[in-house]
């Protein structure tokens, strides 16, 4: 009975040993409506479990710090550069090997800590029936300035991607000059939502005209509009065009794009590295590895209207393509973004947070 006993408790462990070896624990900045379905994905084509834990990224970076070499994390996904810089600063991340850094086109750090995984470029959205798009300033820097929109323009200082913004604004422009505009927008009476869906559901219900955002927000909005009489048709870029404009007044939402290198266009990476506290590493290997496939990349496009960062994957109908968008945006090395607490510190003195 003994030896019966043994045989028993020692297949036990070994199963629970091999349980936990197929096992991975994620510590994520993205939201659960816009990645919960890869995740689940991933465990049923690897079998290996994920155990999320989802949170703002300052909350993340929090929570690993409280943790330290007890945190039972694996891996990082950052809904910001600018988490995984600090998350970099801290020490908490390992160095990826070459077959991971390879494979994005673009925004890879030098240091080799984090991989891009999607981007996304800051973009104004307003009401095309309250607002037309030349009633815009070329700069964002001069948009408290537009008396036609003094208490009609939307923002969300306490959402991480926003705040990757205000970053880089401090980078590019200064921190006086950051400082002013975030004055300047306050004056001007800009209204405050805690993210983006509940902003621009504010606006398409008439509460503001204009509003701060990613480029996603407002193309998921109008990927649920339904096509018009050029449905199934090949179309010529003038009835594409006449397409989008009848989507976007159907929908009451439209993308103002700023001039080419403002700040207003400012690219956003989202991003993943691998915690040097992890226990599972060769699983947390498979999954960035998983996040930059051709099978997963397409599912940023389709299901969340971000672009890809690998190439050979197609961006969807009535997106900017790739390299339009990235001409909009400021070229500022991702490693200068490290400063996420100065900008809390800048928010909090200016009443924000």
């Amino acid at each position: 009975m003994k030896k019966v006993f043994s045989v028993l408790l020692a297949s036990a462990l070994a199963l629970g040993v091999a349980q936990a070896q197929q096992s991975l624990t994620l510590y994520t900045g993205r939201s659960q409506a816009l990645v919960d379905k890869l995740v689940q994905q991933f465990q049923k084509d690897t079998g290996i479990k994920v155990n999320v834990r989802y949170g703002r990224d300052a909350e993340i970076l929090a929570a690993l710090q409280e943790e330290g070499s007890r945190s039972p994390a694996d891996v990082f996904w950052a809904n910001t550069s600018g988490a995984l810089e600090e998350a970099v600063k801290r020490n908490l991340l390992v160095q990826l090997p070459a077959s991971l850094t390879r494979q994005p086109q673009e925004f890879v750090p030098s240091h080799g800590r984090w991989v891009p995984v999607s981007v996304r470029f800051r973009v104004a959205a307003y009401n095309p029936t309250k607002v037309k798009d030349s009633d815009f300033p070329a700069s964002v820097m001069d948009l408290p300035k537009v008396a036609k929109f003094k208490g009609r323009i939307g923002w969300t200082p306490t959402y991480s991607s926003f705040q990757d913004f205000i970053t880089a604004m401090r980078v590019v422009k200064g921190e006086a000059a950051t400082k002013a505009w975030l004055q300047a927008m306050i004056a001007a009476g800009a209204k405050a939502y805690p993210s983006n869906p509940p902003m621009l559901e504010a606006m398409q219900a008439g509460e503001i005209d204009v509003a701060l955002t990613n480029h996603y927000y407002i193309q998921r909005i109008l990927a649920g509009v339904g096509e018009g009489e050029y449905e199934g048709k090949e179309e010529s870029e003038e009835e594409e065009k006449k397409e989008l404009a009848a989507r976007e007044a159907k929908a009451g939402v439209a993308t103002h794009y700023f001039a080419p290198g403002d700040v207003g266009g400012l690219a956003l990476v989202t991003g993943a590295g691998i915690l040097a506290t992890s226990k599972h590493q060769t699983n947390a290997t498979r999954f960035l590895n998983y996040l930059l496939s051709k099978k997963a990349q397409p599912y940023f496009v389709d299901e969340v209207r971000e672009y890809p960062v690998i190439a050979g994957v197609r961006v969807a109908k009535g997106m900017l393509p790739f390299a339009n968008a990235i001409r909009l945006s400021p070229k500022i090395d991702f490693a200068k973004l490290t400063d996420l607490e100065g900008t809390l510190k800048l928010l909090r003195e200016v009443g924000l947070l």
